[in-house]
C-alpha cells in the first residue's frame, strides 16, 4: 500500500471515529419557556425541554402513552382504591448531590394541593387527603375517593418531585432527578443540558444537549437545511416536508400529539355566553380549509375536546359541520342579525398565526368580525389564560386526557355547566375501565352538543432531524422531547 493510500485510510478511519464518538445535540423547538418550573405554569413548552430530561415524577409517560414507572420503581392499591403505597427507587440524588426520598415526595405533593398552589393543574391534586412518609423509601398517598386515573395524573409534567432545598429557584436553576442537569440559559436563544454523571437509572448516550429557539418558519428552514441544528422537534413549515423527505441527509417523522387545536370561545363574556352564538361560530368553520391552508394537510379534524386515537373517541364532526346558512340564522336567531365585533388574540405557534387568518375569513362570510392580536405566550399567558381577557383564541391543548378542563368553571374559556362537572366527578371515582370508558363518551357528547369552543383538529407533530440521529419520539402522548433514548449513528 502507498504512502498516500495509508494517509487515506488513516483520515477515513478518522473520521469514522469522531462520528462515533459523537455524543452532542443541538435540537430545535418553536417555543421558549416563559420560566423552568414545569409544576407552576401552563406553558407546555417548559415540559418541551425538562420532561424526564431534567424532571421526573413517580410515573412516567411512554412514547405510546402508557404509564411507566418513574421514580417509584412500584406501587400498592388498597382494595377500596384509595390508598397508594409508593414503592421508591433506592440511591437518586437530585441535581446539587442531595439524596431523594419520601420527604420531598410528600413535600412536592402538599405544595401542589396547598390552598396557595401556583400549580397550573391543581385539581390534579385535589382528590388527596393526606401524604405519609413510612421510611426514607416509602410513602403512602390517601384519596378521599377512589380514582381510576390518579397513576396518569401522578406522570403529568406538573406532577414532577422536586426538593424543598432547591425550589426557591426552580424558574431559573431548575435541580431535578434526571439524566441531564440544567447547564445554561441565554434568553430568547438556547438553553443547554449536561449528563447528569450520578444518575440513578441507565445513562444516556447524549453527553451535551443544546435547546435552541426557533420561532419563524423561514429562519427554521434555513437552519435546518443549513445543518446549524440537528433536529427540529415540532418543525412548524409543513410546507417544506416534501423537500426534506426528498433529501438523503435528513428523517422525517410525522407523529400524533394529545393536542386538540381549538377556537376558544369566552364562554363567561357576552355573546359567547350565549350557546346559539357558540353554535353559530362553530357552523362557520371549515376545518379541512384550516387544516390545508395553514398546516399543509398534517391534521386531523375533531368534533370534540379528545384525542381521535384514543379508543374512546366519539365522531361528534357533524354536531358541527360546516354551514354558513345556518350560522347566519342561528346569529339572526340570538339577536345578532348584522353580527357583531370581538377579539382573536393569537399565541405564536403557526396553526395559530396562520389558522387565525383563515378562521377570520369564515367568520367574516357570516358577518363576525374578528380584531386580531398576535401575543407572545407570556402575553398570552397573562392576557387570556390569566386575565380571561379575550372573545376568541386559538390554541393546543397538549395535555394528555385534558376533558376535565371543562368541569373547572374559572378556567380560561369559563365554561360552568353543573352537570359536566357531576360527571366528571362521576369519572374520577370510578375505577371499572368499561364505566370509564362510557362516561368519557357522554362527556365528549356534553361539550359538543353546548359547543363550548370550536373543535378544529388533532395537532400532528413533524420532527426533522439528522440521518444518522435515532430515539427522538415520533408521538407526542404528552408535551416532551425525550432525549433519554436519542443516540447518533456509531
Amino acid at each position: 500500500m502507498t504512502r498516500l493510500s495509508l494517509t487515506l485510510a488513516a483520515l477515513l478511519l478518522g473520521s469514522t471515529a469522531a462520528l462515533a464518538q459523537q455524543d452532542d445535540l443541538i435540537i430545535a423547538l418553536q417555543l421558549e419557556p416563559p420560566h423552568l418550573d414545569p409544576t407552576s405554569a401552563a406553558a407546555g413548552a417548559i415540559d418541551s425541554v425538562l420532561y424526564s430530561n431534567v424532571f421526573e415524577g413517580l410515573t412516567k409517560f411512554g412514547e405510546d402513552g402508557s404509564i411507566q414507572p418513574g421514580l417509584a420503581e412500584s406501587w400498592d392499591i388498597s382494595e377500596d382504591g384509595t390508598g397508594y403505597t409508593f414503592h421508591l427507587h433506592d440511591g437518586v440524588t437530585f441535581h446539587d448531590g442531595s439524596t431523594m426520598d419520601a420527604e420531598d415526595v410528600k413535600f412536592t405533593l402538599d405544595r401542589a394541593r396547598a390552598e396557595d398552589s401556583q400549580n397550573a393543574q391543581k385539581a390534579l391534586f385535589s382528590g388527596i387527603s393526606e401524604v405519609t412518609v413510612t421510611d426514607p423509601l416509602t410513602v403512602e398517598v390517601t384519596l378521599s375517593e377512589p380514582d381510576g386515573a390518579f397513576l396518569f395524573n401522578m406522570a403529568w409534567g406538573d406532577a414532577v418531585i422536586v426538593a424543598p432545598e432547591s425550589v426557591g429557584d426552580i424558574k431559573t436553576a431548575p435541580v431535578g432527578t434526571g439524566p441531564f442537569a440544567f447547564d445554561t440559559w441565554v434568553q430568547g436563544d438556547r438553553i443547554g443540558l449536561k449528563r447528569y454523571e450520578s444518575y440513578w437509572g441507565a445513562a444516556p448516550a447524549l453527553s451535551h444537549a443544546t435547546f435552541r429557539f426557533i420561532s419563524d418558519p423561514s429562519a427554521a428552514f434555513a437552519a435546518m437545511m443549513a445543518q446549524d441544528i440537528d433536529a427540529f422537534a415540532g418543525y412548524p413549515a409543513p410546507e417544506n416536508l416534501a423537500q426534506f423527505e426528498a433529501d438523503p441527509r435528513f428523517q422525517v417523522l410525522v407523529g400524533s400529539t394529545e393536542g386538540e387545536t381549538i377556537l376558544a370561545m369566552n364562554n363567561g363574556a357576552e355573546p359567547f355566553d350565549d350557546p346559539l352564538v357558540r353554535e353559530a361560530v362553530a357552523h362557520a368553520i371549515d376545518r379541512q380549509a384550516i387544516i390545508d391552508g395553514a398546516m399543509f394537510g398534517l391534521g386531523t379534524p375533531i368534533g370534540t375536546h379528545f384525542a381521535p386515537h384514543n379508543p374512546d373517541y366519539v365522531d361528534l364532526l357533524g354536531l358541527s359541520g360546516y354551514d354558513p346558512e345556518k350560522a347566519r340564522t342561528l346569529l339572526e336567531d340570538a339577536g345578532y342579525p348584522d353580527g357583531f365585533t370581538t377579539t382573536l388574540k393569537l399565541p405564536p405557534p403557526s396553526y395559530a398565526r396562520r389558522g387565525g387568518e383563515i378562521i377570520a375569513a369564515q367568520l367574516r362570510e357570516i358577518g363576525i368580525q374578528t380584531e386580531i392580536t398576535n401575543l407572545e405566550w407570556a402575553q398570552w399567558l397573562e392576557e387570556v389564560f390569566r386575565g380571561k381577557d379575550f372573545g376568541l383564541t386559538i390554541v393546543s391543548h397538549t395535555e394528555p386526557m385534558d376533558i376535565n378542563i371543562y368541569a373547572r368553571p374559572d378556567y380560561y374559556f369559563q365554561y360552568d355547566n353543573p352537570a359536566f362537572q357531576d360527571l366528571m366527578a362521576q369519572l374520577t371515582a370510578t375505577t371499572d375501565p368499561a364505566a370509564r370508558s362510557e362516561l368519557l363518551k357522554q362527556a365528549q357528547s356534553m361539550i359538543a352538543e353546548d359547543h363550548v369552543n370550536g373543535f378544529l383538529f388533532q395537532l400532528a407533530f413533524p420532527t426533522i432531524a439528522d440521518a444518522h440521529l435515532h430515539g427522538l419520539w415520533q408521538n407526542q402522548p404528552t408535551q416532551a422531547t425525550d432525549l433519554t433514548g436519542v443516540y447518533w449513528d456509531e
